[in-house]
């Protein structure tokens, strides 16, 4: 079976509480990712470990809908989720440190195991993820340093 991991990162103008409490909140996901396209909470508000929410993304020409749940969160330093529902199993990570005073690096990372159209598609797949994680990242920068 293919494995498909993909890690981009980027350097953030903005301290660390700022850039992980932006990303971390799924009700701002539709304004920095760039194939998702609506969310939906499953279990109630606030952020916590379980916390379980669906994205609907376009994605390489097909609407996906598919359920994170939250299994690991340190804030400020850790967010992990991982599909509870959906195409295929997918994991996504955000770290932050400190790159300098008052900057964040952040590092997104996907990794999951495609199966059927995503499974034979898996190379194009983690370039076309590496591409969009690339844009995400740009446009989260754009948003918290503006």
């Amino acid at each position: 079976m293919a494995t498909v991991a993909v890690k981009v990162e980027t350097v953030i103008r903005r301290p660390r509480s700022v850039v992980a409490g932006y990303a971390v909140d799924p009700d701002k996901a539709t304004a920095w990712y760039v194939n998702i396209k609506e969310v939906r909470w499953i279990t109630p508000p606030p952020l916590a470990l379980g916390s379980q929410f669906a994205f609907t993304a376009a994605f390489l020409g097909r609407t996906l809908t598919y359920t994170y749940e939250v299994v690991e969160f340190v804030p400020d330093r850790i967010f992990v989720m991982r599909t509870a529902e959906g195409p295929f199993a997918m994991e996504t990570i955000y770290e932050w440190d400190d790159a300098a005073p008052d900057s964040t690096r952040m590092t997104l990372r996907n990794r999951g195991q495609p199966s059927g159209f995503f499974g034979v598609a898996a190379p194009m797949m983690a370039r076309a993820m590496k591409r969009a994680n690339i844009k995400d990242l740009k446009q989260l920068k754009a948003i918290l340093e503006s």
